[in-house]
């Protein structure tokens, strides 16, 4: 062997236990990490667990708002789910969603088209533009809804009454 030849080939083995080694997670962003980094919404695991995850723990809704996760639910194309933050509000049935791991693997997608193609106008069938294709996914994608960044409003939560302090003086 030449020794050119030799460091071509050395290069190459080098290249080829870093893939064999390399875990899958590590290969491309995934949209459940960069959905938290980006919205604020601590929540960890898979996307087709964030909607039952927040409950309790972020308001959860129907209605599109910026700075919402919307969540998508399990399906035969997406086992696992997906979640995508809402960059803009364009209308009660559009949006502009920001996410990572979709029209490219591991790649971030900003201020995409989403709509709302539910029966009933409540964000649980959405199509979403993909890039591929350079236009709105030819397939509907099933959700749960929105997540929002802020905590739930909760009337079992004790109230605290101001009282003035009568008892000393002024």
């Amino acid at each position: 062997m030449s020794g050119g030849f030799r460091a071509v080939f050395a290069s190459f083995i080098l290249a080829l236990m870093a893939i064999i080694v390399t875990p899958a997670q590590a290969r491309g962003l995934q949209c459940a990490p960069f959905a938290r980094q980006v919205s604020g919404i601590d929540i960890h695991g898979n996307a087709n667990t964030w909607w039952g995850q927040a409950d309790g723990r972020y308001a959860r809704g129907h209605e599109p708002r910026v700075g919402a996760v919307l969540a998508f639910s399990s399906s035969r194309s997406m086992p696992v789910g997906h979640v995508a933050m809402v960059s803009k509000v364009v209308g009660d049935r559009e949006v502009l969603l920001t996410h990572a791991n979709w029209s490219y693997r591991g790649g971030i997608e900003r201020d995409v088209r989403a709509i709302d193609v539910s029966p009933n106008n409540d964000w649980t069938d959405v199509r979403v533009w993909y890039g591929p294709i350079g236009a709105l996914g030819l397939r509907s994608n099933p959700a749960k809804g929105f997540i929002y960044a802020e905590a739930p409003k909760s009337l079992s939560q004790p109230v605290q009454v101001a009282s003035a302090d009568t008892a000393g003086g002024a």
